[in-house]
């Protein structure tokens, strides 16, 4: 099996490369004209396997907070890469989690009209999801993931060593995207993930292998609907309530763990309205529970939560919300549906007393 995959992306192709190494490797040869943008904490865990990279003359070390992925940020950082030169013909390194990676792809995208970058995903949440598809979002105010792009890296370098110094609750984060995409590859697919659930945290070769196939999986959609205009769209599938429990709770809840809520709340609400079944409902809720404990219990309050649910970028109107939700054969689509009296109970009823059942 090769340690490749390849993308195919309006820009051509890209790589993704499993390598332990990687990190090793770009440390000991660091090409010329390359500006890196790090998360601080990676540059502080792992100072000494990048040393090199951090004494180059262009580093930008970032916080991972939603905060920096703000609007009003991005003037320093555009200002840090000006002033050390940035030129069309270099590129940008992103080294971190997803924050690390929208920032840097919005910078590539719009600085210079363009520049190349590469990115070293160092989050299970970003490897085994977002450093494929070419999406980048950065939020504006109150609004999160308002602004973004679609602008593919030249490459993606893995290693999982990465994962070594994660806490659980990240590393349960990035299993949530894991579950999601195999939510949408249907029930065979779901329901292998589920049954090794456990070794996934205690087999680094079990857990290569999922983030491997989550790729794969991916991979077909994005090659097919780059630009997320039909058949992508169901990678929302938990977003749309992960994102608004995100804001309702001030960012309490990470990603994943809200995304992973977000599922478990879309299946329970879909078997409600008649739209899916009750029988995949609890099929799926066994992992999903286990994957957010924790948070079972953690206030989400409802009037926040529904302001944030209404201004979800896939609503297409006023008095309605767009979801992903499985339908009766546990197969996800996209719908509208009206935030009247009814979905409103089923919201506060799932928060407040389903999800800690």
């Amino acid at each position: 099996m090769s340690d490749e995959i390849r993308i195919r992306s309006h820009k051509g192709s890209y790589s993704v490369d499993f390598a332990a190494d990687g990190l090793a490797a770009l440390n000991a040869d660091v090409p010329e004209g390359t500006h890196f943008i790090v998360d601080e904490r990676v540059a502080d865990l792992y100072c000494d396997s990048m040393a090199n990279i951090l004494a180059s003359p262009s580093v930008l070390l970032i916080e991972a907070r939603e905060e920096n992925k703000s609007l009003d940020r991005f003037p320093a950082y555009v200002e840090h890469l000006a002033g050390r030169q940035l030129r069309r013909d270099q590129r940008l390194v992103a080294i971190g989690g997803g924050i690390t990676q929208d920032i840097t792809c919005f910078l590539a995208a719009n600085m210079l009209r363009g520049v190349a970058w590469w990115f070293i995903p160092t989050t299970l949440l970003a490897q085994a999801d977002s450093c494929i598809g070419s999406k980048s979002s950065i939020n504006s105010g109150a609004a999160k993931n308002i602004l973004g792009t679609f602008t593919p890296p030249e490459r993606v370098v893995i290693s999982t060593h990465f994962l070594d110094t994660l806490d659980e609750r990240d590393v349960r984060s990035g299993v949530g995207e894991m579950l999601k995409v195999h939510v949408i590859d249907g029930p065979p697919s779901f329901d292998a993930i589920a049954g090794d659930y456990d070794r996934i945290f205690s087999d680094p070769g079990v857990m290569e292998r999922y983030i491997r196939r989550s790729l794969e999986i991916k991979k077909a959609y994005i090659e097919t609907d780059e630009f997320d205009r039909g058949p992508r769209n169901i990678f929302n599938y938990g977003h749309s309530f992960g994102h608004a429990i995100e804001a309702a709770t001030q960012f309490a809840v990470p990603h994943g763990i809200a995304v992973t809520i977000g599922m478990d709340m879309a299946n329970w609400i879909a078997s409600r309205l008649g739209v899916g079944s009750d029988d995949h409902y609890r099929r799926m809720h066994w992992a999903l529970s286990r994957n957010f404990r924790g948070f079972e219990r953690h206030v989400v309050p409802l009037k926040p939560f529904l302001s944030a649910l209404s201004k979800d970028k896939k609503n297409v109107g006023s008095g309605t919300v767009t979801l992903i939700l499985p339908d009766r054969d546990a197969r996800v689509s996209k719908d509208v549906y009206p935030v009247d009296s009814t979905f409103r109970d089923l919201c506060h009823a799932y928060l407040t007393e389903v999800r800690a059942a």
